[in-house]
């Protein structure tokens, strides 16, 4: 079994007298990793929320009737608990009253069980998120230079633990996802009357990945408004499909303010939307695709680690660019990312003379586990 790196932070967190919260996308693993995490232990109770008798049952317990309930069990699992109405209420509840039960609670739509879980576990939560699996943990399971050999094969078809572990089956399973199943939160979600153009706005910025986001632009062509198409995005977003970066300004006149770029988790639903599944070598989008890559799994790591870097691009009105900048206090760590490392790379003169406070790496597919392995 592939280890998680959140596993070992969990561990650490039990029986700390506050509830758990673990938050990612459909299919990520959540369910794996917390049996994982429980399978020596004979005293966890799984409640599957999604089953409408769980969620009756959670939804009008009392601190007695839930003590009852429980019997013996000192891990409580409720799983999809955002189908739960005021899930946060019910989750203090728990760590008030139960001092001796550890709850753990899984959701796959942060705009649901975040906006019910925040205010009511104010100090009373540790909060996880766990993304498609990293090539830092592939790396760990079965070693750097067989995970290396593999990165073209990642780039088409990504890391969801489904797909990584079903070699052979890749397409179907990657059809089974992003058919459907990824967006079903947002399909269920009750503002969202026209899920067609969901479809057709993933599929949109799938085809644009690494390049500037118009939302004018995605406006006329999915014949929406430009606040509709927003929400659509920040839905995808809080659904852990895809995850934006600004870019970044302070108050240079020449800097581009307002831009905006978008990302996929994982670049298997990239090509899963664009139906291409050509080998990285035969593709003229393998550039996008590996920026897509680099970037995503930095993202992981810097959620992982908790260290809170803030992801921006860097351009200037004139075309100067920087691909990747992530703030983390007061140093800039600005990043080239290319998939071949025949071509010296430099960071931009303009950027660098502006922001002293830097840091700068050149990211090429020989040198990536510099970059991507836990340290």
């Amino acid at each position: 079994m592939i280890l998680r790196q959140l596993e070992e932070q969990l561990k650490a967190k039990l029986h700390k007298e506050k509830a758990i919260i673990l938050l990612g996308g459909r299919q990520t693993g959540k369910t794996t990793l917390l049996h994982k995490l429980t399978q020596n232990r004979t005293d966890t109770l799984w409640l599957n929320a999604d089953e409408p008798d769980i969620k009756a049952l959670i939804e009008n317990a009392t601190s007695t009737r839930l003590k009852s309930y429980f019997g013996k069990n000192k891990i409580i699992i409720i799983d999809e608990a955002q189908q739960v109405t005021d899930i946060g209420k019910k989750l203090k509840l728990i760590t008030d009253t139960l001092k001796d039960i550890q709850v753990i609670a899984t959701g796959s739509s942060a705009f649901e069980i975040k906006n019910k879980t925040n205010e009511p576990l104010t100090g009373r939560k540790w909060e996880f998120h766990l993304f498609p699996i990293s090539f830092s943990e592939m790396v760990t399971h079965h070693g750097l230079i067989e995970e290396k050999r593999m990165i073209p094969h990642r780039l088409v078809y990504g890391y969801y633990p489904e797909v990584v572990t079903h070699a052979g089956e890749e397409k179907e399973r990657l059809k089974l996802l992003s058919d459907s199943f990824l967006y079903k939160d947002i399909l269920m979600y009750q503002g969202l009357k026209k899920p067609e153009k969901l479809i057709h706005l993933l599929k949109m910025l799938a085809a644009n990945i690494s390049s500037e986001i118009n939302y004018n632009q995605l406006s006329k062509q999915l014949q929406l408004n430009n606040e509709t198409v927003e929400k659509y995005i920040q839905l995808l977003e809080q659904c852990y499909i895809i995850f934006r970066m600004p870019a970044y300004a302070t108050n240079l006149t020449k800097e581009l303010k307002k831009g905006r770029k978008i990302y996929f988790t994982d670049n298997g639903i990239i090509n899963s939307l664009t139906g291409n599944f050509s080998l990285i070598e035969n593709r003229n989008d393998k550039g996008a695709l590996w920026e897509n890559f680099v970037i995503s799994e930095l993202y992981k790591q810097n959620e992982y680690k908790k260290q809170s870097g803030k992801f921006f691009f860097w351009r200037s009105h004139d075309q100067q660019e920087v691909d990747l900048v992530i703030q983390k206090n007061n140093l800039l760590e600005t990043y080239e990312i290319k998939w071949s490392d025949k071509k010296a790379a430099r960071l931009n003169k303009t950027f660098a003379s502006n922001y002293p406070k830097h840091r700068f790496s050149f990211i090429n597919s020989n040198n990536i586990e510099e970059f991507l392995i836990e340290q």
